[in-house]
């Protein structure tokens, strides 16, 4: 993909906001390893932040990486459409950066053991196919073979029955799939996998205890 666009001329925007949560040993490759041009003249630009590794969503800090001629232009757009962060924030992300890094690591084992457990739940699930991911904390499952290629309608489904949010895979050009997050504790994958069985499966038990409610699943 680097080569290509620099064969062509085109930009190239490089999303790395996951490039340490990889699993299985595996280690993110960075664009710049395979990209010729490293000049001025490059149009690779490579986005990050501190959201999604150190768990500060709600920080909104990130950065870019580019060409200066890039970088000052996105800095003058930035300036003049949304609100600067606070220097208390960027204090905060300083502190992630320069900090003790061990828990960066002990969020990657989390993560990892949290999709081997997803994995499985949903391998029993009779007629979902589901390929394990190799970062991020999501999972695209492929619910269309046994349930519905309509994945808006089988997510508000999940949503209104089991009270289980989902992402219909239609957002991301495949349908009849559904990315479902593993970022939550073990006891919240198992249960909301044991949710989405009793809503989609009739061969599952009729009833089911959701918080402290037994519903009763009254459709086919």
């Amino acid at each position: 993909m680097v080569r290509f666009c620099e064969r062509k001329g085109l930009f190239l925007i490089m999303d790395d906001i996951y490039h340490k949560l990889v699993f299985d040993g595996r280690v993110a490759p960075s664009c710049y390893k395979y990209a010729r041009d490293l000049s001025e003249n490059s149009r690779l630009i490579v986005i990050n932040g501190i959201s999604k590794l150190y768990a500060m969503t709600g920080f909104r800090i990130g950065w870019a990486v580019g060409p200066k001629r890039i970088i000052s232009v996105m800095n003058n757009v930035q300036a003049q459409t949304i609100s600067c962060p606070s220097a208390l924030l960027q204090s905060a992300a300083v502190g992630a950066l320069n900090g003790i890094q061990s828990s960066v690591e002990s969020l990657r084992l989390t993560l990892q053991n949290t999709r081997d457990i997803l994995v499985r739940e949903l391998s029993g699930f009779e007629g979902v196919r589901v390929v394990k991911p190799q970062g991020t904390f999501y999972c695209i499952a492929d619910f269309s073979a046994a349930y519905s290629r309509d994945s808006n309608a089988l997510s508000q489904f999940l949503l209104d029955k089991a009270l289980v949010v989902t992402v219909p895979g239609r957002e991301f050009g495949i349908e009849g799939h559904l990315r479902i997050s593993f970022c939550g504790s073990v006891k919240d994958v198992t249960a909301g996998v044991a949710r989405m069985k009793w809503a989609l499966d009739p061969r599952s038990p009729k009833d089911i205890y959701i918080g402290d409610r037994k519903i009763v699943r009254d459709w086919k």
